[in-house]
């Protein structure tokens, strides 16, 4: 199966991003159609990065068309023999049909988001893909929990060291470079491990081959830098791992919401440790803006919210610049990591622009706010989210 893409012309960026100047909620890419997908907003197509558009939000499941994709290196299968795969872990090794006849499936809804999402909003602009908020999607995810496969190949609970990841993707480096090779690891004790997944199913279905056929793994609250795609290879180490990806790609500064500002990342002595946890967040779905509301008339608020410390409890909107706040409807509890959708209704009472906000409480205490955000690789944008409406006479 060749990958391709349909002919589109871009639009130019913005020469300058922010939450108070760009007016998009995706990025400003073309549209293109590669296979087993829906049109999906392209950024880069080598590595391969498509976004979600905003209207795929409107489920509490991102359908796997619609799924957004980033990969990090230039050669991405486009076919997987599976007479041949395996996946090796250790000294064992296992098919496809023995993972989902030797361990007892499990299925999670978690939240799939890119480390780099809403990077477009950072002000001063940094390097990276400049994703708007599509770069997130919510799955039912099936598969063999990690921990099971690693005691039946022989790595018991109470192993120290780490374990470490890698997939298909290859890139035209030496292998040994991170341009050549994608390497992920997390601490054999870290209690993330117990949740994760090594998934063969996406709401219900294989996966598409762009979002990790045959399996990937699954790491429910943590960014998707850990969800290895095309997962070939399972390793424990003995020691930290300290390949580019882990000692020095995905890292953010070790302050109050990974904060920090260029004259500090200048001046250098910025401690750095790896990202992991996604924030609380938040995200207007509907209204979209594109048309002009009447005055008087009762608009339902949409959206979906979610948090890598545990259930969404509360969403909240504001129409007065955040002077006072409204409690959203929840819709269904999905589990944890999953998205959880809120609805409101709003009748607008004046007429002109009315910026709208809206912001997530998580079950840690975890509240969005509107502090400033800024980090050099453009990770964990969460400021309450806005989104501006046109309101018109009604008669």
């Amino acid at each position: 199966m060749a990958l391709g893409l349909t002919p589109a012309v871009a639009n130019p960026l913005p020469a300058y991003t922010g939450p108070d100047a760009n007016p998009f909620w995706n990025s400003p890419g073309p549209f293109v159609t590669f296979p087993q997908k829906a049109p999906l907003i392209r950024l880069t197509d080598r590595s391969i990065q498509l976004e979600t558009p905003r209207a795929w939000f409107a489920t509490d499941f991102t359908p796997n068309a619609a799924f957004f994709v980033r990969w990090h290196l230039s050669e991405v299968p486009n076919q997987v023999d599976l007479s041949r795969w395996r996946l090796h872990v250790q000294d064992k090794e296992y098919a496809l049909h023995d993972l989902m006849t030797t361990f007892a499936p499990t299925t999670i809804a978690a939240v799939n988001q890119c480390s780099g999402n809403s990077r477009s909003r950072l002000v001063p602009r940094v390097p990276g893909g400049q994703w708007g908020n599509g770069a997130m999607g919510n799955a039912r995810w099936t598969g063999a929990r990690l921990r099971d496969v690693l005691e039946v190949s022989g790595v018991a609970r109470g192993t120290t060291g780490f374990v470490q990841f890698q997939g298909l993707e290859r890139g035209l480096g030496p292998p040994d470079k991170p341009s050549g090779q994608f390497l992920k690891s997390l601490p054999l004790d870290d209690p993330v491990l117990d949740e994760c997944v090594v998934a063969w199913a996406m709401n219900g279905e294989p996966l598409p081959i762009l979002n990790g056929f045959p399996v990937r793994l699954i790491v429910p609250s943590y960014f998707a830098t850990y969800w290895m795609k095309g997962l070939t290879w399972i390793r424990i180490l003995d020691h930290a791992d300290e390949n580019f990806w882990m000692k020095t790609g995905y890292r953010i500064p070790a302050t109050n919401n990974g904060n920090t500002t260029p004259a500090a990342m200048a001046a250098g002595g910025v401690p750095m440790v790896p990202i992991t946890r996604m924030p609380v967040r938040s995200f207007f779905v509907l209204p979209d803006g594109s048309t002009k509301l009447p005055i008087g008339m009762p608009v339902s608020l949409e959206g979906v919210a979610f948090s890598g410390y545990g259930r969404i409890v509360r969403v909240e909107t504001s129409d007065d610049k955040g002077a006072d706040w409204q409690e959203a409807e929840l819709g269904p509890d999905h589990g944890p990591w999953s998205f959880r959708r809120w609805q409101a209704s709003w009748t607008p009472n004046g007429t002109g622009p009315v910026t709208l906000m809206c912001r997530a409480t998580d079950e840690a205490g975890h509240v969005q706010t509107d502090e400033p955000i800024w980090n050099p690789g453009g990770y964990l944008w969460n400021r309450i989210e806005r989104q501006t409406v046109d309101v018109g006479e009604s008669r």
